[in-house]
């Protein structure tokens, strides 16, 4: 991803700064809607992942929805130029404000994963003479295999209605005038990389669609959220998702009617490989057992690691050595914790990082930095606002 000639483009940028890789993104995006568009599945961006507005614009222009979990991506996503047709709504905690705002922009879909939310949204809903399509969010107790912080679809999780509760939905849905049931809804978290996990999904999404069913009420939307994860250590070997089969996988298990639409939440598979976080070594420090590589960015610009220990690849631009370099000079490779400057101890990017022997100044490339990274900063310390620069060659 950083050759000569990006890495001297660096030299007169203030760092930290994201670096963003235009013509990845559009890559990624081609090879999503390829491998969609044959199966006629439609995408939605999950603008949690990421909502810096060059992103943003890149994947409206591609023609895919947006995915949102509060009222400002609801706004954001609007503003940007996305068709309010196809706009989701999801999140377990939408306040009235968020809920009325949504309604007023008529939204293609509310993500419901309560009982007493229908009834909020059917009460709003009736004040405005208006009716509000809904989808049922259904835990579907799938184990997604990957960190609990980021698994969402278990009986312990709070997102989602669970099984026994559904016929008390299906009563509540009777009752409320002022809904529309579009279909239903899931998610089991982010970051998987084991496909048979999206096979069990599979196997739960036509148990409860044929639960509606029998009951007489048709399903019309199958959204099966997404969570499609990606390799983190080989980002250059592997920089976009095997998105043929992913979908493949739900072609083969779903049962699809013919009047059904399968509908899919994509966030960091469409975007975590095309940013990397860039940032310059201040100090090095040599103790007796640690050596320290101190930079300028921080758990306030990248807090995935501090927060629940994720694995960023990082390498040093500005001394990269090829395979057969590394193999016949290893005296020059050396060990670092890389660490940032917030007075946290849990501001650390990586410990014992393999790197070429660092010095001040060189610059640090934090990769895969595309999802859950600017998004997720914060100013503490009083940091300043994060900077861009963007590559569309």
């Amino acid at each position: 991803m950083f050759n000569a000639q990006i890495v001297d483009s660096f030299k007169d940028k203030e760092t930290p700064f994201y670096y963003y890789d235009l013509k990845l993104l559009k890559n990624t995006l081609t090879a999503c809607k390829e491998a969609s568009l044959p199966h006629h599945f439609h995408v939605h961006f999950a603008l949690k992942a990421n909502f810096n507005n060059r992103v943003l614009q890149v994947i409206k222009d591609f023609g895919f929805g947006a995915d949102c979990v509060s009222g400002g991506e609801v706004k954001k996503a609007l503003e940007i130029g996305f068709d309010a047709k196809q706009v989701v709504f999801a999140g377990v905690g939408k306040s009235d404000r968020e809920i009325n705002d949504a309604l007023d922009k008529n939204i293609f879909c509310f993500n419901v994963e309560s009982i007493q939310e229908l009834e909020v949204i059917n009460e709003l809903a009736a004040k405005k003479g208006k009716k509000a399509s809904v989808a049922i969010r259904v835990n579907p107790n799938v184990d997604a295999h990957t960190h609990h912080y980021i698994t969402t679809g278990l009986d312990e999780n709070k997102f989602g209605i669970n099984a026994w509760e559904l016929a008390d939905v299906s009563e509540t849905l009777k009752k409320c005038s002022h809904l529309e049931f579009l279909g239903i809804h899931f998610h089991v978290g982010s970051q998987i990389t084991d496909m048979n996990v999206f096979k069990s999904l599979c196997v739960k999404v036509n148990e409860v669609q044929s639960w509606f069913e029998e009951r007489g009420m048709p399903v019309k939307v199958l959204n099966v959220g997404g969570g499609l994860g990606v390799d983190y250590h080989h980002p250059d070997e592997n920089n976009i998702a095997d998105f043929n089969s992913y979908f493949q996988i739900f072609k083969d298990f779903l049962e699809i009617k013919p009047y059904q639409e399968v509908h899919f939440e994509l966030g960091r598979a469409l975007v975590a490989q095309c940013s990397s976080l860039i940032t310059s070594v201040l100090y090095v420090k040599h103790g007796i057992k640690k050596n320290f590589a101190i930079v300028d960015a921080g758990m306030t610009e990248l807090m995935r690691p501090a927060l629940y220990q994720a694995y960023h690849k990082i390498e040093n631009i500005s001394r990269q050595l090829d395979n057969s370099e590394i193999k016949n000079q290893e005296s020059k490779i050396i060990n670092y914790d890389v660490v940032g400057p917030i007075c946290e101890s849990s501001d650390c990017f990586g410990k014992e990082v393999a790197l070429p022997e660092t010095k001040r100044g060189d610059l640090i490339a934090l990769r895969t930095a595309g999802a859950y990274g600017e998004v997720m900063a914060s100013a503490y310390n009083l940091r300043p606002d994060i900077r861009h620069v963007y590559n569309e060659l």
